[in-house]
């Protein structure tokens, strides 16, 4: 539940912060009576994502920023609709913003697997020569019901390949294996996908597919896991430590490298954490501010 995942944030960073608390002067969370001031207040309906990748922007504005991105299956909590704009939370991790209408509905089924491998189709019949009806990326949600021929079908219809997904219950044991999965994916700020994601999103992601949730933004993920002292030394790290600069994050990985989305590269990369740390350093002045072990 929502509200189950809630409580496990750092309350300092959920105190009333607008990323992740659904207010605005005209209307509000009901959750947030008695502790905002709003003209009205809503519970919301529930709703679930029907396209591969939805932007969550910022304002109803296709021309806008995009704060983050929704997939395949993720629950939400929708405010208002209004002018073809949803203005929602994501049930997934709390994110507000708001998103095309047209691409929300009701997915027939309880989501009962997840795609497992990078991305994969959906396609219109159990052949692979059929249709694509969407690109699902790694994460999304899925109901599946029958198999056929190799591939499975979901409730809400089309079908995927079989050895793409896994069930709710299976994740991987390693986040940092999973994030050199999206190498070379390009940098897409507010992306939590593998057509483009940023720094967090890829942490999250990679997170995500062991069975770990995160929040959204590096901000909020310096404060999951444990914190690790650290002075530069990296016989301190262990492979997946999550370090930390103002406004980045990435993950240490065993020998001494780090893997990251950035927008130096413009993609996922992997170089050694010491060059990369200089580099920072000498650009933006900025050192490592957090390290912690999940």
């Amino acid at each position: 539940m929502w509200t189950e995942y809630r409580s496990t944030w750092n309350p300092k960073l959920t105190e009333l912060d607008p990323r992740i608390n659904a207010y605005r002067p005209d209307l509000a969370d009901a959750e947030l009576m008695g502790r905002v001031e709003a003209a009205a207040y809503s519970a919301g309906a529930p709703g679930r994502v029907l396209s591969g990748r939805l932007a969550l922007m910022c304002t109803p504005d296709d021309n806008g920023r995009m704060g983050s991105e929704l997939l395949f299956g993720e629950r939400v909590t929708v405010f208002e609709t209004r002018d073809g704009w949803a203005w929602l939370q994501s049930r997934e991790d709390g994110y507000v913003g708001y998103a095309r209408a047209d691409k929300l509905g009701e997915l027939n089924g309880v989501p009962t697997h997840r795609v497992s491998a990078l991305r994969t189709f959906l396609y219109a019949s159990p052949d692979l020569k059929s249709p694509v009806l969407e690109m699902l990326s790694m994460n999304a949600r899925l109901s599946v019901g029958n198999h056929d021929k190799g591939f499975a079908e979901l409730a809400s219809g089309g079908w995927v390949w079989a050895s793409h997904i896994s069930t709710a219950e299976e994740h991987e044991d390693d986040h940092a294996a999973v994030a050199l999965r999206f190498l070379e994916t390009p940098y897409l700020w507010g992306g939590r996908s593998s057509i483009g994601l940023d720094c967090s999103g890829l942490v999250q992601m990679a997170l995500a597919r062991c069975g770990k949730a995160a929040t959204r933004d590096s901000d909020m993920q310096a404060a999951i896991g444990e914190p690790v002292p650290f002075d530069g030394d990296e016989t301190l790290l262990t492979h997946g430590d999550l370090i930390f600069w103002p406004g980045h994050v990435g993950i240490w990985l065993e020998g001494g490298d780090f893997v990251h989305a950035n927008a130096t590269d413009m993609k996922v990369s992997r170089a050694p954490f010491a060059a990369i740390a200089r580099h920072i350093e000498d650009t933006t002045g900025d050192k490592v501010t957090a390290v912690r072990r999940l």
